[in-house]
Protein backbone atom coordinates (compact mmCIF):
# COMPACT_ATOMS: atom_id res chain seq x y z
CA UNK A 1 0.00 0.00 0.00
CA UNK A 2 2.63 2.52 0.74
CA UNK A 3 4.58 1.54 -2.68
CA UNK A 4 1.05 2.28 -4.43
CA UNK A 5 0.63 5.82 -2.32
CA UNK A 6 4.55 6.71 -3.10
CA UNK A 7 3.52 5.72 -7.31
CA UNK A 8 0.43 7.91 -6.75
CA UNK A 9 1.83 10.89 -5.52
CA UNK A 10 4.78 10.59 -8.60
CA UNK A 11 1.82 10.44 -10.95
CA UNK A 12 0.18 13.47 -9.44
CA UNK A 13 3.53 15.84 -10.19
CA UNK A 14 3.61 14.06 -13.78
CA UNK A 15 0.15 14.71 -14.52
CA UNK A 16 -0.28 18.25 -13.11
CA UNK A 17 1.46 19.88 -15.91
CA UNK A 18 1.29 17.45 -18.77
CA UNK A 19 -2.54 16.57 -18.54
CA UNK A 20 -3.96 19.01 -15.63
CA UNK A 21 -3.11 22.32 -17.19
CA UNK A 22 -3.95 22.59 -21.24
CA UNK A 23 -3.70 26.11 -23.27
CA UNK A 24 -6.19 26.71 -25.97
CA UNK A 25 -6.79 29.90 -28.47
CA UNK A 26 -9.37 32.23 -26.85
CA UNK A 27 -11.63 34.12 -29.73
CA UNK A 28 -9.30 37.02 -29.23
CA UNK A 29 -6.16 35.65 -30.45
CA UNK A 30 -5.11 34.94 -26.90
CA UNK A 31 -3.95 32.18 -25.04
CA UNK A 32 -5.98 30.90 -22.21
CA UNK A 33 -5.22 27.95 -19.86
CA UNK A 34 -8.12 25.65 -19.31
CA UNK A 35 -7.61 22.92 -16.09
CA UNK A 36 -8.66 19.31 -16.80
CA UNK A 37 -8.37 17.70 -12.91
CA UNK A 38 -10.88 15.30 -13.40
CA UNK A 39 -8.89 12.94 -15.99
CA UNK A 40 -5.56 14.11 -13.73
CA UNK A 41 -7.82 12.03 -10.43
CA UNK A 42 -8.93 9.53 -13.17
CA UNK A 43 -5.04 8.61 -13.65
CA UNK A 44 -3.89 9.08 -11.01
CA UNK A 45 -6.61 6.35 -9.77
CA UNK A 46 -5.61 4.03 -12.32
CA UNK A 47 -1.51 4.28 -11.50
CA UNK A 48 -3.03 3.58 -7.46
CA UNK A 49 -4.90 0.59 -8.46
CA UNK A 50 -2.44 -0.82 -11.18
CA UNK A 51 0.86 -0.44 -8.80
CA UNK A 52 -1.41 -2.13 -5.73
CA UNK A 53 -2.59 -4.79 -7.75
CA UNK A 54 0.71 -5.42 -9.53
CA UNK A 55 2.33 -5.55 -5.75
CA UNK A 56 -0.10 -8.13 -4.52
CA UNK A 57 0.41 -10.19 -7.67
CA UNK A 58 4.82 -10.06 -7.52
CA UNK A 59 3.80 -11.27 -3.64
CA UNK A 60 1.42 -13.85 -4.09
CA UNK A 61 2.95 -15.59 -7.68
CA UNK A 62 4.36 -18.29 -7.62
CA UNK A 63 8.36 -18.34 -8.72
CA UNK A 64 9.51 -18.47 -11.69
CA UNK A 65 11.09 -21.26 -13.01
CA UNK A 66 14.12 -21.10 -15.93
CA UNK A 67 12.48 -21.99 -19.09
CA UNK A 68 12.96 -25.92 -20.35
CA UNK A 69 14.46 -26.80 -23.31
CA UNK A 70 11.68 -28.67 -24.34
CA UNK A 71 9.53 -25.15 -24.07
CA UNK A 72 12.10 -23.24 -25.58
CA UNK A 73 12.00 -26.29 -28.69
CA UNK A 74 8.15 -25.47 -28.97
CA UNK A 75 8.57 -21.49 -29.29
CA UNK A 76 11.21 -22.57 -31.69
CA UNK A 77 8.79 -24.37 -34.14
CA UNK A 78 5.99 -21.94 -33.89
CA UNK A 79 8.06 -19.06 -35.17
CA UNK A 80 9.02 -21.22 -37.82
CA UNK A 81 5.26 -21.51 -38.61
CA UNK A 82 4.79 -17.75 -37.75
CA UNK A 83 7.67 -16.21 -39.79
CA UNK A 84 6.22 -17.93 -43.59
CA UNK A 85 2.76 -16.91 -42.43
CA UNK A 86 3.54 -13.28 -42.31
CA UNK A 87 5.90 -12.80 -45.47
CA UNK A 88 2.78 -14.91 -47.15
CA UNK A 89 0.18 -12.11 -45.70
CA UNK A 90 3.15 -9.27 -47.13
CA UNK A 91 3.28 -10.54 -50.37
CA UNK A 92 -0.41 -11.26 -51.15
CA UNK A 93 -2.03 -8.02 -49.01
CA UNK A 94 -2.18 -5.64 -52.10
CA UNK A 95 -4.54 -7.98 -53.69
CA UNK A 96 -6.70 -9.07 -50.79
CA UNK A 97 -10.57 -8.03 -50.75
CA UNK A 98 -10.79 -4.65 -48.86
CA UNK A 99 -6.88 -3.37 -49.21
CA UNK A 100 -7.49 0.30 -49.72
CA UNK A 101 -4.98 2.96 -50.00
CA UNK A 102 -4.67 3.47 -46.48
CA UNK A 103 -3.66 -0.43 -45.92
CA UNK A 104 -1.30 -0.01 -48.57
CA UNK A 105 0.41 3.14 -47.43
CA UNK A 106 0.13 1.58 -43.81
CA UNK A 107 1.92 -1.15 -45.08
CA UNK A 108 5.04 0.71 -46.17
CA UNK A 109 5.03 2.19 -43.32
CA UNK A 110 5.48 -0.81 -41.02
CA UNK A 111 8.18 -2.14 -43.69
CA UNK A 112 10.17 0.81 -43.64
CA UNK A 113 10.11 0.45 -39.55
CA UNK A 114 11.00 -3.57 -40.15
CA UNK A 115 13.76 -2.58 -42.79
CA UNK A 116 15.27 0.19 -40.07
CA UNK A 117 15.05 -2.23 -37.71
CA UNK A 118 16.68 -5.24 -39.00
CA UNK A 119 19.59 -2.53 -39.77
CA UNK A 120 19.84 -1.25 -36.17
CA UNK A 121 19.78 -5.29 -34.98
CA UNK A 122 23.14 -5.45 -36.39
CA UNK A 123 24.92 -2.80 -34.49
CA UNK A 124 22.48 -3.56 -30.95
CA UNK A 125 21.41 -6.91 -31.09
CA UNK A 126 24.12 -8.81 -33.00
CA UNK A 127 27.40 -7.04 -32.10
CA UNK A 128 25.93 -5.27 -28.80
CA UNK A 129 26.54 -1.51 -29.57
CA UNK A 130 24.20 0.97 -27.51
CA UNK A 131 23.34 3.22 -31.06
CA UNK A 132 21.02 6.09 -30.48
CA UNK A 133 21.81 7.84 -33.67
CA UNK A 134 20.82 5.67 -35.82
CA UNK A 135 18.65 8.00 -37.55
CA UNK A 136 21.92 9.78 -38.55
CA UNK A 137 22.22 7.30 -41.66
CA UNK A 138 18.22 7.59 -42.30
CA UNK A 139 18.68 10.90 -43.27
CA UNK A 140 22.17 10.80 -44.68
CA UNK A 141 20.53 7.86 -47.59
CA UNK A 142 18.05 10.34 -47.70
CA UNK A 143 19.71 13.79 -48.39
CA UNK A 144 22.34 11.95 -50.97
CA UNK A 145 19.15 10.16 -52.92
CA UNK A 146 17.22 13.80 -52.77
CA UNK A 147 20.75 15.59 -54.07
CA UNK A 148 21.96 13.49 -56.47
CA UNK A 149 18.26 12.93 -58.02
CA UNK A 150 17.47 16.37 -58.46
CA UNK A 151 20.83 17.79 -59.01
CA UNK A 152 22.26 15.63 -61.29
CA UNK A 153 19.47 14.00 -62.70
CA UNK A 154 20.62 10.20 -61.73
CA UNK A 155 17.66 7.71 -61.28
CA UNK A 156 16.55 5.76 -58.46
CA UNK A 157 18.48 2.47 -59.03
CA UNK A 158 21.44 4.22 -59.58
CA UNK A 159 21.02 6.72 -56.39
CA UNK A 160 20.27 3.81 -54.17
CA UNK A 161 23.54 2.66 -53.69
CA UNK A 162 25.03 5.20 -53.90
CA UNK A 163 22.86 6.39 -50.74
CA UNK A 164 23.79 3.27 -49.06
CA UNK A 165 27.66 3.15 -49.71
CA UNK A 166 27.34 7.22 -48.21
CA UNK A 167 25.90 6.10 -45.25
CA UNK A 168 27.91 3.41 -44.45
CA UNK A 169 31.18 5.84 -44.92
CA UNK A 170 29.54 8.16 -41.95
CA UNK A 171 28.71 4.58 -40.07
CA UNK A 172 32.70 4.17 -40.52
CA UNK A 173 33.18 7.91 -39.36
CA UNK A 174 31.04 7.49 -36.19
CA UNK A 175 33.01 4.22 -35.44
CA UNK A 176 36.32 5.49 -35.05
CA UNK A 177 35.91 7.79 -32.23
CA UNK A 178 33.87 5.09 -30.44
CA UNK A 179 35.78 2.53 -30.66
CA UNK A 180 36.90 3.11 -27.02
CA UNK A 181 33.93 3.90 -25.09
CA UNK A 182 30.97 1.54 -23.84
CA UNK A 183 27.59 1.82 -21.93
CA UNK A 184 26.08 5.08 -21.70
CA UNK A 185 29.28 7.14 -22.91
CA UNK A 186 28.70 5.25 -26.27
CA UNK A 187 25.03 6.26 -26.22
CA UNK A 188 25.78 9.71 -25.42
CA UNK A 189 28.44 9.98 -28.46
CA UNK A 190 26.40 8.10 -31.00
CA UNK A 191 23.47 10.71 -29.74
CA UNK A 192 25.31 13.33 -29.85
CA UNK A 193 26.53 11.95 -33.96
CA UNK A 194 22.45 11.85 -34.90
CA UNK A 195 21.79 15.56 -33.23
CA UNK A 196 25.21 17.26 -35.52
CA UNK A 197 23.50 15.47 -38.53
CA UNK A 198 20.26 17.29 -37.76
CA UNK A 199 21.60 20.50 -37.24
CA UNK A 200 23.81 20.33 -40.41
CA UNK A 201 21.11 20.05 -42.57
CA UNK A 202 19.26 22.64 -40.85
CA UNK A 203 21.86 24.70 -41.30
CA UNK A 204 23.46 24.21 -44.23
CA UNK A 205 20.78 26.15 -46.51
CA UNK A 206 23.21 26.22 -49.62
CA UNK A 207 23.83 22.04 -50.02
CA UNK A 208 20.40 20.52 -47.74
CA UNK A 209 17.43 24.15 -48.04
CA UNK A 210 17.66 24.15 -44.38
CA UNK A 211 14.23 23.87 -42.90
CA UNK A 212 12.72 23.82 -45.71
CA UNK A 213 14.28 20.51 -47.06
CA UNK A 214 14.82 19.49 -50.35
CA UNK A 215 10.88 19.40 -52.78
CA UNK A 216 10.18 17.74 -56.14
CA UNK A 217 12.60 14.22 -55.46
CA UNK A 218 12.02 12.00 -58.73
CA UNK A 219 9.76 9.09 -58.21
CA UNK A 220 10.98 5.75 -59.01
CA UNK A 221 10.34 3.97 -62.35
CA UNK A 222 10.01 0.55 -63.19
CA UNK A 223 12.26 -0.57 -65.83
CA UNK A 224 11.70 2.89 -67.24
CA UNK A 225 8.31 3.07 -67.41
CA UNK A 226 6.67 5.92 -64.94
CA UNK A 227 3.73 5.76 -62.74
CA UNK A 228 1.74 8.42 -64.67
CA UNK A 229 -1.95 8.87 -63.05
CA UNK A 230 -2.80 10.02 -66.62
CA UNK A 231 -1.38 7.10 -68.27
CA UNK A 232 -0.01 7.68 -71.83
CA UNK A 233 3.04 6.39 -73.61
CA UNK A 234 6.04 4.86 -72.10
CA UNK A 235 3.63 4.75 -68.43
CA UNK A 236 3.65 1.65 -66.73
CA UNK A 237 -0.63 1.56 -67.31
CA UNK A 238 -0.17 1.84 -71.30
CA UNK A 239 2.85 -0.67 -71.19
CA UNK A 240 0.69 -3.22 -69.82
CA UNK A 241 -2.68 -2.05 -71.23
CA UNK A 242 -4.33 -1.40 -67.59
CA UNK A 243 -6.46 1.40 -66.88
CA UNK A 244 -4.29 4.35 -65.36
CA UNK A 245 -4.80 4.63 -62.26
CA UNK A 246 -2.39 6.04 -58.94
CA UNK A 247 -2.60 3.03 -56.98
CA UNK A 248 -0.10 1.21 -59.51
CA UNK A 249 2.68 3.64 -58.07
CA UNK A 250 1.51 3.01 -54.52
CA UNK A 251 1.80 -0.67 -54.70
CA UNK A 252 5.07 -0.75 -56.67
CA UNK A 253 6.38 1.15 -53.59
CA UNK A 254 4.92 -1.87 -51.34
CA UNK A 255 6.96 -4.21 -53.26
CA UNK A 256 9.55 -2.12 -53.60
CA UNK A 257 10.30 -1.09 -49.68
CA UNK A 258 9.41 -5.62 -49.14
CA UNK A 259 12.02 -6.55 -51.49
CA UNK A 260 14.70 -3.93 -49.44
CA UNK A 261 13.35 -5.05 -46.10
CA UNK A 262 14.01 -8.90 -47.11
CA UNK A 263 17.49 -8.03 -48.77
CA UNK A 264 18.37 -7.06 -45.30
CA UNK A 265 17.66 -9.84 -43.59
CA UNK A 266 18.84 -12.16 -45.60
CA UNK A 267 22.08 -10.85 -46.07
CA UNK A 268 21.98 -10.38 -41.85
CA UNK A 269 21.42 -14.07 -41.38
CA UNK A 270 23.60 -15.01 -44.04
CA UNK A 271 26.33 -12.64 -42.27
CA UNK A 272 25.24 -14.36 -39.25
CA UNK A 273 26.49 -17.74 -39.99
CA UNK A 274 30.37 -16.45 -41.30
CA UNK A 275 33.06 -15.54 -39.27
CA UNK A 276 32.13 -11.52 -38.96
CA UNK A 277 28.45 -12.46 -37.59
CA UNK A 278 30.44 -14.33 -35.27
CA UNK A 279 32.79 -11.74 -34.17
CA UNK A 280 29.83 -9.53 -33.65
CA UNK A 281 28.31 -12.11 -30.89
CA UNK A 282 31.56 -12.60 -29.18
CA UNK A 283 32.32 -8.86 -29.04
CA UNK A 284 28.54 -8.40 -27.82
CA UNK A 285 29.03 -11.55 -25.06
CA UNK A 286 32.73 -10.42 -23.55
CA UNK A 287 34.73 -7.53 -25.39
CA UNK A 288 37.99 -8.84 -23.58
CA UNK A 289 37.37 -12.42 -23.80
CA UNK A 290 36.91 -11.25 -28.03
CA UNK A 291 40.12 -9.20 -27.91
CA UNK A 292 41.98 -12.43 -25.99
CA UNK A 293 40.87 -15.31 -28.83
CA UNK A 294 42.62 -12.91 -31.40
CA UNK A 295 39.94 -11.27 -32.64
CA UNK A 296 40.24 -7.40 -34.22
CA UNK A 297 37.97 -5.87 -32.12
CA UNK A 298 38.19 -2.45 -34.33
CA UNK A 299 37.49 -3.82 -37.73
CA UNK A 300 34.48 -5.80 -35.97
CA UNK A 301 33.44 -3.00 -34.70
CA UNK A 302 33.46 -0.57 -37.90
CA UNK A 303 32.19 -3.57 -39.93
CA UNK A 304 28.81 -3.57 -37.76
CA UNK A 305 28.21 0.48 -37.65
CA UNK A 306 29.14 0.50 -41.45
CA UNK A 307 26.63 -2.52 -42.72
CA UNK A 308 23.82 -1.79 -39.91
CA UNK A 309 24.45 2.75 -41.67
CA UNK A 310 24.10 1.08 -45.06
CA UNK A 311 20.70 -0.29 -44.89
CA UNK A 312 19.52 2.80 -42.80
CA UNK A 313 20.83 4.69 -45.94
CA UNK A 314 18.88 2.39 -48.38
CA UNK A 315 15.90 3.24 -45.87
CA UNK A 316 16.58 6.90 -46.57
CA UNK A 317 16.23 6.65 -49.68
CA UNK A 318 13.29 4.72 -50.18
CA UNK A 319 12.16 7.01 -47.93
CA UNK A 320 13.11 10.32 -50.22
CA UNK A 321 11.33 9.02 -53.21
CA UNK A 322 8.16 8.34 -51.61
CA UNK A 323 7.69 11.14 -50.54
CA UNK A 324 9.32 13.12 -52.92
CA UNK A 325 9.93 15.92 -50.05
CA UNK A 326 12.33 15.69 -47.21
CA UNK A 327 13.39 18.07 -44.02
CA UNK A 328 14.96 17.85 -41.08
CA UNK A 329 12.15 17.26 -39.13
CA UNK A 330 11.47 13.90 -40.23
CA UNK A 331 14.65 12.61 -38.53
CA UNK A 332 15.06 13.97 -35.03
CA UNK A 333 16.06 11.50 -31.92
CA UNK A 334 11.97 10.49 -31.46
CA UNK A 335 13.29 8.56 -34.82
CA UNK A 336 15.99 6.87 -33.35
CA UNK A 337 14.04 6.46 -30.20
CA UNK A 338 11.34 4.46 -31.77
CA UNK A 339 14.02 2.44 -33.83
CA UNK A 340 15.66 1.49 -30.72
CA UNK A 341 12.63 0.38 -28.76
CA UNK A 342 11.18 -1.79 -32.03
CA UNK A 343 14.60 -4.00 -31.64
CA UNK A 344 14.41 -4.06 -27.84
CA UNK A 345 11.03 -4.91 -27.09
CA UNK A 346 11.32 -7.60 -30.35
CA UNK A 347 13.89 -9.32 -28.84
CA UNK A 348 17.63 -8.41 -29.42
CA UNK A 349 19.02 -9.93 -31.79
CA UNK A 350 15.70 -11.84 -33.07
CA UNK A 351 14.66 -11.24 -36.68
CA UNK A 352 11.23 -12.35 -35.98
CA UNK A 353 10.82 -10.23 -32.84
CA UNK A 354 11.62 -6.92 -34.66
CA UNK A 355 9.18 -7.67 -37.47
CA UNK A 356 6.52 -8.53 -34.61
CA UNK A 357 7.60 -5.29 -32.77
CA UNK A 358 7.42 -3.31 -35.69
CA UNK A 359 3.97 -4.60 -36.86
CA UNK A 360 2.50 -4.10 -33.20
CA UNK A 361 3.97 -0.60 -32.54
CA UNK A 362 3.28 1.55 -36.17
CA UNK A 363 0.26 -0.56 -36.97
CA UNK A 364 -1.01 -0.58 -33.14
CA UNK A 365 0.21 2.68 -32.93
CA UNK A 366 -2.40 4.04 -35.96
CA UNK A 367 -5.14 2.05 -34.37
CA UNK A 368 -5.14 4.34 -31.62
CA UNK A 369 -5.10 7.59 -33.69
CA UNK A 370 -8.75 8.04 -32.78
CA UNK A 371 -7.39 9.17 -29.23
CA UNK A 372 -5.27 12.12 -29.94
CA UNK A 373 -3.13 13.09 -26.85
CA UNK A 374 -3.98 9.83 -24.84
CA UNK A 375 -2.64 7.53 -27.43
CA UNK A 376 1.09 8.37 -26.24
CA UNK A 377 -0.13 7.47 -23.26
CA UNK A 378 -1.30 3.97 -24.23
CA UNK A 379 1.81 3.70 -26.55
CA UNK A 380 3.85 4.27 -22.83
CA UNK A 381 1.84 1.86 -21.39
CA UNK A 382 2.32 -0.65 -23.55
CA UNK A 383 6.04 -0.74 -23.68
CA UNK A 384 5.66 -0.76 -19.95
CA UNK A 385 3.73 -3.68 -19.37
CA UNK A 386 5.82 -6.02 -22.49
CA UNK A 387 8.97 -4.77 -20.53
CA UNK A 388 7.63 -5.98 -16.90
CA UNK A 389 6.77 -9.17 -18.32
CA UNK A 390 8.95 -9.99 -21.58
CA UNK A 391 11.62 -8.39 -19.91
CA UNK A 392 13.71 -10.27 -22.68
CA UNK A 393 11.10 -8.88 -25.51
CA UNK A 394 8.16 -10.83 -27.70
CA UNK A 395 10.58 -13.15 -28.83
CA UNK A 396 12.80 -14.10 -26.05
CA UNK A 397 14.37 -17.26 -27.35
CA UNK A 398 17.69 -17.38 -29.44
CA UNK A 399 19.16 -19.84 -32.15
CA UNK A 400 23.01 -19.95 -31.65
CA UNK A 401 25.00 -18.87 -34.94
CA UNK A 402 27.22 -22.26 -34.35
CA UNK A 403 26.46 -25.56 -32.82
CA UNK A 404 28.17 -28.52 -32.42
CA UNK A 405 25.96 -31.35 -33.36
CA UNK A 406 22.52 -30.53 -33.72
CA UNK A 407 21.49 -26.55 -33.90
CA UNK A 408 18.77 -25.92 -31.04
CA UNK A 409 17.20 -22.85 -29.62
CA UNK A 410 18.20 -21.75 -26.28
CA UNK A 411 16.26 -18.89 -23.72
CA UNK A 412 17.60 -15.32 -24.79
CA UNK A 413 18.42 -15.23 -20.84
CA UNK A 414 21.51 -17.19 -21.47
CA UNK A 415 22.79 -14.68 -24.36
CA UNK A 416 24.07 -11.00 -23.38
CA UNK A 417 21.98 -7.87 -23.92
CA UNK A 418 25.29 -6.05 -24.86
CA UNK A 419 25.35 -2.35 -24.01
CA UNK A 420 28.88 -1.52 -25.97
Amino acid sequence: MRDAVMAALVSVVLFVPLVGLRTDVSPGSGLIIRTRWADVAILVGLVFAGRLLLNLWQDHRPARTAPTARRTEVLRRIGTFVAPLLLGFAVVLPFLPGTSRYVLDLGILVLTYVMLGWGLNIVVGLAGLLDLGYVAFYAVGAYAYALLSTNYGLSFWICLPLAGIMAAFWGVLLGFPVLRLRGDYLAIVTLAFGEIIRVVLINWVSLTGGPNGISGIPRPSFFGLSFSAGGGPGSFSDFFGLEPSPTHRVVFLYYLILALALLTNWVTLRLRRQPLGRAWEALREDEIACRALGINVTNTKLTAFAIGAMFGGFAGAFFATRQAFVSPESFTFIESAIILAIVVLGGLGSQLGVALAALVMIGGFEAFRDLEEYRMLVFGGAMVAIMVWRPRGLVSTRTPSIALGKRRAISGDLVGEGHG
